[in-house]
């Protein structure tokens, strides 16, 4: 018996040792996007409270030239959810791969999260910050700073439109960033908003007892005075800063969006009649949103979409 208690014990300090070394699984990288070409991953753009900030950067497939124009693409998930692996996932991938072919480098970058105190600010200006520092490496990175364009879906359509209109030396971050000029020559949003001022925009059947969900991402947790709420709404709202100078934008709705309503395109396309600035609007039927299909199919459809957003990039180079 005494034999077989120290043969039982034996056997459980062997398994409490082995469950003592056994490492821990390793933490997963996020995706990336297969190219067949050149890739420069986790590239750090700037650090901010002990978090490193990255960029993936793809270079052309095709029709390489010495400095590549570039889109940068800024992904969606409620300014609080994503990361820069979406570029590498559906229509995304789909969208991309053919841009590259086309002589277009990418860049996905990651913004901080609204949360914990984060808001959809902070977003914004790490995504200008990512932009500066691709502008003050272009050199380096072969990259034509003339040619810099914006690309993103729902919280990252509305990044990419803060990225084209806003003025480059506002909402500045990192010190060593903030006297870095750069110029955006055009932009496009899928499904992103832009205005945060006029929340029935929010409200797609127009009901009584609407609550704005997206405000606390702006405001963060504390406590403001009406008027620095309409100040930080407008700080936030693209259309604030569209002018007649401004470069082109090309916003994608659907017409069945109850996340980010159609309302939005509506509001920009006629802030641009006004102005005479240069926006487009390609409303999509039938299109909730992520293009996912309500009652009927999707009219154009996913592909067109896709189509339709890789010759807007194409026509804007010099040779188109």
């Amino acid at each position: 018996m005494r034999f077989l208690s120290t043969i039982c014990c034996l056997a459980l300090v062997s398994s409490f040792s082995a469950q003592a070394v056994e490492k821990k699984p390793k933490k997963k990288r996020p995706a990336y996007l297969e190219t067949g070409g050149e890739r420069k991953l986790d590239v750090v753009y700037k650090k901010i409270e002990k978090k490193e900030l990255m960029l993936d950067l793809y270079y052309p497939t095709a029709k390489k030239s010495k400095k590549s124009p570039l889109i940068i693409y800024t992904h969606g998930g409620g300014w609080a959810a994503g990361s820069r692996a979406g570029a590498a996932k559906g229509s995304f991938a789909a969208v991309f791969k053919p841009l590259l072919a086309e002589g277009f480098a990418v860049a996905s970058v990651d913004y901080r999260l609204a949360r914990n105190g984060i808001t959809m600010r902070d977003c914004v200006i790490d995504s200008k910050d990512a932009i500066r520092f691709l502008a003050k490496n272009s050199e380096s990175l072969s990259l034509s700073p003339g040619q810099f364009f914006v690309f993103g879906d729902s919280a990252g359509g509305h990044i990419a439109q803060m990225l084209l209109l806003s003025p480059p030396n506002t909402l500045t971050g990192d010190d060593k960033l903030a006297k870095v000029h750069y110029k955006i020559a055009a932009g496009l949003s899928w499904y992103g908003p832009c205005d945060f001022e006029d929340i029935s925009l929010f409200n797609h059947d127009d009901r009584p007892d609407f609550r704005n969900r997206f405000a606390g991402r702006i405001l963060g947790e504390s406590e403001h005075t009406p008027e620095e709420r309409i100040k930080l709404y407008r700080e936030m709202s693209p259309v604030a800063y569209l002018k007649k100078e401004s470069p082109p934008l090309l916003m994608i709705q659907g017409d069945k969006d109850t996340t980010i309503p159609v309302k939005h395109a509506y509001r920009m396309a006629k802030e641009a009649e006004e102005l005479g600035a240069p926006v487009k609007t390609m409303i999509i039927k039938n299109s909730g949103h992520n293009w996912r299909k309500v009652d009927a199919d999707i009219e154009p459809t996913r592909a067109e979409i896709i189509r339709a957003t890789i010759d807007f990039f194409t026509s804007q180079l010099p040779d188109n």
